[in-house]
């Protein structure tokens, strides 16, 4: 069941934001995410639109909007490949008309990922966090 996340939901958003953000992101530090992690409890999550994934009465995938920008697409490192990121990204494309977001390049399972799913890279740009390249990708109901 996809729904809005709930405060009860923050820990399980954290902790599965940082697991895969360090699995899939292995060209920056752990500590360079975990210390991120008070950013995204603190502002990240409470200044966006999130909904979750809960499957067998836990949480195990998330995504956030601000506006038109797809700021987070995550799910359980365990639990990807199983078809809960097409599943929240179906929602989100529901919630809006366009889509915009940033992917690392280096992330080719990500980018691999949101190309199948209809995105189009739109240009790219080196990430000021990291000093690592992003593509900027966007999907548009039309």
């Amino acid at each position: 069941m996809i729904r809005q996340h709930q405060p009860a939901d923050l820990d399980a958003i954290i902790d599965i934001w940082l697991r895969a953000s360090m699995k899939a992101h292995d060209f920056a530090p752990p500590e360079f995410w975990q210390k991120h992690s008070a950013d995204m409890r603190s502002k990240y999550i409470p200044g966006s639109e999130t909904w979750v994934y809960e499957h067998d009465g836990r949480v195990v995938g998330f995504f956030s909007l601000v506006d038109e920008n797809l700021a987070a697409l995550f799910v359980e490192p365990e639990m990807q490949g199983t078809g809960f990121g097409p599943k929240l990204l179906q929602k989100a494309k529901s919630l809006r008309g366009k889509l915009e977001l940033c992917v690392y390049t280096l992330n080719t399972r990500a980018m691999s990922f949101y190309l199948k799913q209809g995105f189009k890279e739109e240009g790219r740009r080196t990430d000021t966090h990291t000093g690592v390249q992003e593509s900027i990708m966007a999907w548009n109901h039309n």
